[in-house]
């Protein structure tokens, strides 16, 4: 299996003079916990159907677990969960896992059955008639039996109670720890991500912001803010500045030596995202209205 598990070279999308995606160059390492995130309308629905084969790119090239996609048979080594976490409603859960085994020939039966067992979802229960968290819980077991090694999620509690979100996390955090698998997770909330990933892929206007290991990026990154109205010297390296009037703080990256009069504080997850959301994005993008 290839150490890079998503590869994209100038990667864009286009829907007729609409830019959904554009220049996108990314390089995401096999086995990680890949953290999609961005607003509505950023571009994390149109990369994860490019990366299922579900959209063809307007430009830009594309591969996936080695290959690449629409040439290959890679596909059949990822699985995808929507927002909506689709399936027949009309079927019951044995007839979803009947499909399942069907389909896929990498197919593990007890997989899904175990796992639902243990969540007490009943296999004669039809599928329109589970709760919202229950459809998720099932749609988690039929993608899991499926064997990936991409497991791909946009974004899979978004629609889900407080307490159906916690556990829908909580069975991906298990199903991580059972498989070296690749999984990548969208959303707009940072909160939902921080506990499980490890890795951070920031879009926004269709434009890539920033990618990375979450712990070397963050060690990258301070927040410096002045201590008055009146900023002290500016360090080099600034990404980002926020000034309301009675103090000026600055996103920096980069570790070099900066005037003490300065207050130097270790950036979080969610500022960091938050910063780079707020940069206006590039002419190139600027001058074309993207969509989602």
């Amino acid at each position: 299996m290839s150490n890079i598990a998503i590869r994209t070279s100038e990667l864009g999308k286009r829907y007729r003079q609409k830019w959904a995606l554009r220049e996108c160059n990314l390089a995401i390492p096999a086995g990680r916990v890949v953290g999609l995130v961005g607003p509505n309308g950023a571009g994390k629905s149109t990369l994860m159907n490019l990366l299922v084969g579900l959209l063809r790119p307007t430009e830009g090239q594309l591969e996936v677990l080695g290959e690449q996609v629409q040439q290959t048979t890679v596909l059949h080594r990822v699985a995808y969960i929507d927002q909506e976490h689709t399936m027949y409603r009309s079927f019951r859960v044995r007839e979803m896992l009947k499909a399942g085994r069907l389909l896929n020939d990498e197919w593990d039966q007890s997989i899904a059955t175990d796992r639902l067992a243990e969540l007490n979802i009943p296999l004669d229960a039809k599928i329109g008639e589970l709760s919202g968290g229950q459809r998720a819980q099932v749609a988690l077991a039929l993608a899991l039996a499926k064997g990936p090694e991409l497991l791909i999620l946009d974004e899979p509690v978004a629609s889900l109670d407080p307490l159906a979100r916690r556990e829908m996390m909580s069975a991906l955090m298990a199903a991580k720890a059972d498989r070296d698998c690749t999984v990548v997770l969208s959303s707009h909330v940072v909160s939902e991500l921080e506990r499980l990933c490890d890795y951070l892929v920031v879009l926004d206007r269709g434009q890539l912001k920033l990618t990375g290991d979450i712990d070397e990026l963050l060690d990258e990154h301070r927040v410096l803010i002045s201590q008055s109205p009146a900023a002290p010297p500016m360090p080099d390296g600034v990404v980002h500045r926020h000034d309301d009037g009675q103090r000026i703080s600055l996103l920096v990256r980069g570790n070099e030596p900066v005037d003490p009069g300065w207050l130097v504080q270790r950036a979080n997850l969610e500022e960091l995202v938050m910063r780079y959301l707020s940069l206006a994005a590039p002419p190139l993008l600027g001058a074309r209205e993207i969509a989602a």
